[in-house]
C-alpha cells in the first residue's frame, strides 16, 4: 500500500501549521539513514515522525528509535506504518516542550535524524546544539537553510546560525533532494545536512559569551562588527583594540569571522562592556 493510500484510508488531513511534507521514496529514505551513519549499536532520536516512513527505515538499522511527534491526528497512521516494530517508541509531544534534562540524559550520545519543517528548523537546531543533545545531527531542511548551515565565512549565506553550528562541529550537505520526492509536494527543493559534533575543539572557550557576541555581530548585517558590538555595550575603543590585536581591521563585518575568531574575540572582550567598566570605577 502506498503512503498516499495509507493517509487516505485513515482520513488524514495535512496541517499547514505543522508544515507537513512526508517522504515516500524508498531510495531516499535509505540514503538518509546511510548519511546519518546509523548502525545496530545506535539509539536514534527522530524529531517529527510524520507518517513513519523515515522512522521505519531508521528502525531497520538502529538498536532503537525514539520519535517525537506533535500531531495527534497521525496516531492511526503510525499505528499502521509502525505497528509491530519492537524497537520504536513514539512520544506524542512537541519536542521543543520536552524536558531538557531528560533529553540530555537519554540522548546526549544518540544520533539525531529529522525531516524538519521550515518554521521550526532554527529553534530545534538551537536547542540541540545549545543543550548538547546528539553526537551527530542529520536533518532534511529547505535547500536555502542548508546553504546557511554549511556556509563559509564571507558569503551571503553566512550568518549567526552558521557560526553556532561551526562552534559546535562541522556541517556537510550530503545530498540535494528535489521537491518531487515529497508528498504533498512543497514549493522548494530540500537538502540533507549532517552536523558532526566535535567536543573540545576550542580551548578556554566561554560558550555563552561567544554565542552572545556572534548573535550580536549579525544583528544588523549592513553595519560593521564594531558598530554591532557597541549595541551590546562594548565601547568602540575596546572593540577596535580587540580586533587590531587579532590582526583584523576595525571596518570588518561579522560575516568575515570564522568560529575560532569569535572564540578569540570573546576572550578579548570578556568583562569589557560599559557597565563592567563603570563597576570597576566605583
Amino acid at each position: 500500500m502506498s503512503l498516499k493510500d495509507v493517509l487516505v484510508q485513515n482520513d488524514f488531513h495535512f496541517s499547514k501549521k505543522f508544515g507537513q511534507n512526508f517522504i515516500s521514496d524508498r531510495n531516499l529514505l535509505d540514503a538518509i539513514v546511510e548519511d546519518a551513519g546509523v548502525t545496530a549499536d545506535d539509539t536514534v532520536l527522530e524529531i517529527g515522525a510524520g507518517a513513519g516512513t523515515l522512522t521505519a527505515a531508521l528502525a531497520a538499522k538502529a538498536k532503537e528509535v525514539v520519535a517525537y511527534e506533535i500531531d495527534d491526528n497521525l496516531r492511526p497512521v503510525l499505528a499502521q506504518t509502525l505497528g509491530g516494530l519492537p524497537n520504536v517508541q513514539v512520544v506524542w509531544q512537541d519536542f521543543l516542550e520536552a524536558d531538557v534534562g531528560a533529553l540530555k540524559a537519554r540522548f546526549a550520545h544518540a544520533k539525531v535524524v529529522a525531516n524538519l519543517p521550515y518554521y521550526v528548523t532554527t529553534p530545534i537546531l538551537v536547542r540541540l546544539l545549545d543543550e548538547g543533545i546528539g553526537r551527530s545531527i542529520t536533518v532534511m531542511v529547505q535547500k536555502e537553510v542548508a546553504d546557511r548551515l554549511a556556509a563559509t565565512p564571507g558569503g551571503k549565506d553566512y550568518g549567526a546560525i552558521t557560526v553556532k553550528v561551526r562552534l559546535t562541529g562541522r556541517a556537510t550537505v550530503t545530498r540535494i533532494v528535489p521537491r518531487t520526492l515529497f508528498y504533498p509536494q512543497p514549493n522548494v527543493d530540500s537538502a540533507v545536512v549532517r552536523i558532526d559534533v566535535i567536543e573540545g575543539q576550542f580551548e578556554d572557550e566561554d560558550p555563552s559569551l561567544t554565542a552572545k557576541i556572534a548573535r550580536g555581530a549579525f544583528a544588523m548585517r549592513r553595519k560593521t562588527l564594531v558598530n554591532n558590538l557597541m549595541q551590546l555595550g562594548y565601547p568602540r575603543e575596546k572593540c577596535e583594540e580587540a580586533l587590531k590585536s587579532m590582526g583584523l581591521p576595525a571596518t570588518i563585518r561579522g560575516e568575515c569571522l570564522d568560529a575560532k575568531d569569535y572564540v578569540e574575540l570573546a576572550k578579548r572582550l570578556k568583562g569589557g562592556t560599559r557597565q563592567d567598566e563603570s563597576h570597576k570605577a566605583l
